[in-house]
Formats: C-alpha cells, sequence, structure tokens
C-alpha cells in the first residue's frame, strides 16, 4: 500500500474511533444513516459510489473523494469508467473542480499501483 493511501487510512480509522468513542448518539445516527445511503437497494452499490464520489468532487472535500475512490476501487472500477466519472464531475461542478480532479488522478494511480 502506497504511503499516500496508508496515512489517509490510517488517520481516518484513527479519527473516526476518536469521535465514534464521544457516543454521540446523533453523530452515530448520522453515520449509520450514511453507511445505510450506499448499501444494496433500488441502485447498486457500484452506482452510488459513483454518485458520492461526482457530489464529492462538486463540493470539493478532499477526504471524501479519497475515501468514494477507495470504496469504488474496491468494487472493480476501471481506470476508464474513473476519468469518464471525473469528466462528469468537471462538466457539473465547472473548472474549480480541475484541482481536485488532480489530486483524485494521483490518488486513483496510488489505489491502481496496488493492484
Amino acid at each position: 500500500m502506497s504511503n499516500l493511501v496508508k496515512e489517509f487510512n490510517d488517520y481516518r480509522t484513527k479519527m473516526n474511533e476518536v469521535i465514534l468513542s464521544k457516543d454521540n448518539l446523533v453523530i452515530k445516527r448520522l453515520w449509520n444513516l450514511d453507511t445505510n445511503t450506499y448499501a444494496e437497494g433500488a441502485l447498486d452499490v457500484k452506482t452510488k459510489e459513483l454518485l458520492g464520489l461526482v457530489a464529492s468532487m462538486v463540493l470539493r472535500c478532499d477526504d471524501c473523494i479519497k475515501y468514494h475512490l477507495g470504496k469504488s476501487q474496491e468494487l472493480g472500477i476501471t481506470t476508464e469508467q474513473m476519468y469518464e466519472l471525473f469528466a462528469v464531475a468537471n462538466m457539473v461542478g465547472g473548472t474549480i473542480v480541475i484541482p481536485h480532479t488532480r489530486r483524485a488522478a494521483e490518488y486513483w494511480e496510488e489505489l491502481k499501483g496496488n493492484d
């Protein structure tokens, strides 16, 4: 696993543990809702992850982008599919999304290096 991917995953895990250890009911319910949103339903899990990734890119949340890239890689999304998704995100979000696309492409390359 690359340092970029490992650092992100380690930090996310560590801070999630800290936050959840405080036993805040609202945060726990919100995170449960998030988990359930991406579960299989009328839309398949891959579609939901890709939707989440486009939304994250348009909203310019780099941590969210990394998370959804990791899930997309786990679900077998191809590089060709990913770059089509990048195109959609840039079309919807405009040129302000370009820097996030660069970081997303960098992270995707790191993830794919693990294949």
